[in-house]
């Protein structure tokens, strides 16, 4: 009679483990209290039909999903790494970079006008054929008079180059 008492605490222990293992979830987007995109994580049943994949937050994970999200991760880190790569070697050449910028001045040096973000910008653009975006020019004020100054761009987040700029007197 032990035996069948075994046999059935057993066969509930594994009903039991069963029916609350707890489904895998593939992450769609980045979820605040679960994960980032890409990742693998365990939820609730009701969470996963109910709440994630309504709102295509979270797909059900298969071993094929699973293989896929994570070449699919594998993917955008070499992406990312490619292009902080080519952003570092934009950097080298920017600092390389001597730019010359003519403008109309007075007898004293100070300009009629002033050089701009832009300004600065269309000069990479020409000298280097590189598309950056003014904002990414770390200028506080507009230079306003003749000399050479020391201008630092932003060419990618957390990737800066430090450029000599010179302006002239056109």
């Amino acid at each position: 009679m032990q035996s069948r008492a075994a046999a059935a605490v057993a066969t509930a222990a594994i009903a039991t483990a069963t029916a609350s293992a707890m489904p895998q979830a593939i992450l769609l987007s980045d979820v605040e209290s679960l994960g980032e995109r890409g990742s693998v994580v365990e939820v609730s049943k009701g969470y996963l039909r109910n709440y994630l994949i309504p709102r295509k937050l979270a797909a059900s994970a298969t071993p094929g999903s699973i293989a896929a999200a994570t070449e699919l991760t594998a993917a955008v880190e070499r992406r990312a790494l490619a292009a902080a790569e080519q952003a570092s070697e934009t950097a080298a050449l920017l600092s390389r970079t001597v730019l010359t910028i003519s403008q109309k001045a007075g007898d004293d040096g100070r300009l009629f006008g002033s050089v701009t973000n832009q300004d600065i910008v269309d000069a990479i653009s020409e000298s280097r054929g590189l598309q950056l975006d003014k904002r990414g020019v770390a200028l506080e004020d507009p230079i306003k008079n003749l000399g050479t100054y020391m201008v630092v761009v932003e060419v990618a987040p957390g990737v800066t180059a430090t450029i000599k700029t010179i302006v002239t007197a056109a």
